[in-house]
């Protein structure tokens, strides 16, 4: 297949394994048509060279980074930022490539990916199209297990969940104490529907973290 892209599109690559990124900008400088401009840990890192004047036509970004940021948020971001996004990971975790499913990235390519899938995939972001497989396929079949809440419910999830007493769930959005163990009933109400159960608290701290609402722990190295 081929795809009419600019002479030469630059690449930028969010990874916090500097080895990847090495191996990713040989790979990419081999190619007449593809430059990496920028490799950088985190999302804010890449944003901040975009600022002082790095252009990127494309951004390479894997799921799980080091800060703990969650996909949703740096996909979000990068696109406020008028970048469009290619995910290149691992994709151990099906709910971390459901988040960029559904926030729009333009594909999900596992690192084990041959070369050329790769590049291919590459240059049909680059055209707009977006870039199919097997992980994208199951992100997409595994949207029926996202629990859609309510902004007042996402919020008493995150502070709950997070580790905040009822009580202090309360004072701080400023609703009864009663109101606080009827949102938290629903919510769970509505991850057994989803059949993602989650009878305890810790089991709504997992629950948050997967759809996105609470950052994902640091791993150690």
């Amino acid at each position: 297949m081929t795809y009419s892209v600019a002479p030469v599109a630059r690449i930028g690559v969010i990874d916090d394994h500097e080895q990847i990124i090495r191996g990713l900008r040989a790979t990419l400088d081999e190619q007449a048509d593809l430059k990496m401009v920028v490799g950088t840990g985190t999302v804010g890192e890449l944003l901040d060279e975009c600022a002082k004047g790095t252009e990127v036509d494309l951004v390479l970004l894997d799921l799980r980074l080091d800060d703990g940021s969650s996909p949703l948020a740096n996909i979000n971001a990068l696109t406020e930022a008028g970048i469009p996004t290619l995910v290149y990971t691992s994709a151990d975790e099906v709910y971390l490539v459901r988040q960029a499913a559904s926030a729009g990235v333009l594909g999900v390519v596992r690192k084990n990916a041959r070369e050329s899938e790769l590049l291919e995939a590459i240059r049909g972001a680059l055209a707009g199209d977006v870039a199919p497989g097997i992980d994208w396929a199951a992100a997409i079949e595994s949207d029926r297990t996202f629990v859609s809440l309510s902004p007042q419910l996402r919020r008493v999830l995150e502070l709950y969940a997070a580790g905040e007493s009822g009580d202090r769930v309360a004072r701080e959005l400023g609703i009864a104490r009663e109101t606080v163990t009827d949102y938290v009933n629903r919510i769970r109400v509505r991850y057994k529907e989803a059949g993602r159960p989650a009878p305890t608290k810790t089991d709504l701290y997992k629950r948050a973290i997967e759809d996105g609402l609470l950052p994902i722990p640091r791993q150690s190295r």
